[in-house]
């Protein structure tokens, strides 16, 4: 049996998804994440599965043969926490990350509870260091 991702690019609305979210602050800083990251990026949103808002692609292959595709970088504003996505590579991340301000951190997440608790300007450095290290590692064929 084939594996299909989970998370893939589709065409559920943007808007809508935003509009649903209960929380007034949540809904303003999606909103505002959505304009950061479409104005660094250059590329527009577009859902990938049914929580996270992605900004471009990528195809990826493991070297186990595992492959498919992921955004260039993205957000989920998600009831806990807003989930920003980015690969900003090893070497850049701790120092970036040491920048940001309040937040949590895993693999390819970083987590925040508000955007008034980060520095926007590293953000915006995340996003673009993102892209740089994403487009290096899998260039396209």
């Amino acid at each position: 049996m084939a594996y299909e991702a989970k998370m893939q690019e589709n065409d559920n609305s943007v808007i809508e998804f935003i509009e649903a979210i209960e929380h007034p602050r949540k809904r303003a800083d999606a909103y505002k994440l959505l304009d950061i990251f479409t104005e660094t990026t250059g590329y527009p949103a577009k859902m990938w599965g049914p929580s996270i808002i992605g900004f471009g692609s990528y195809h990826y292959k493991y070297a186990t043969g595992h492959e498919g595709d992921a955004p260039l970088a993205g957000f989920s504003p998600r009831k806990a926490k807003i989930s920003l996505y980015f690969d900003s590579g090893e070497a850049d991340r701790a120092n970036l990350l040491s920048k940001l301000g309040k937040h949590t951190a895993a693999k390819a997440c970083v987590y925040v509870n508000k955007l008034d608790d980060i520095d926007l300007e590293v953000l915006q450095q995340m996003i673009v260091q993102s892209i740089t290290v994403l487009r290096e590692t899998y260039p396209e064929v």
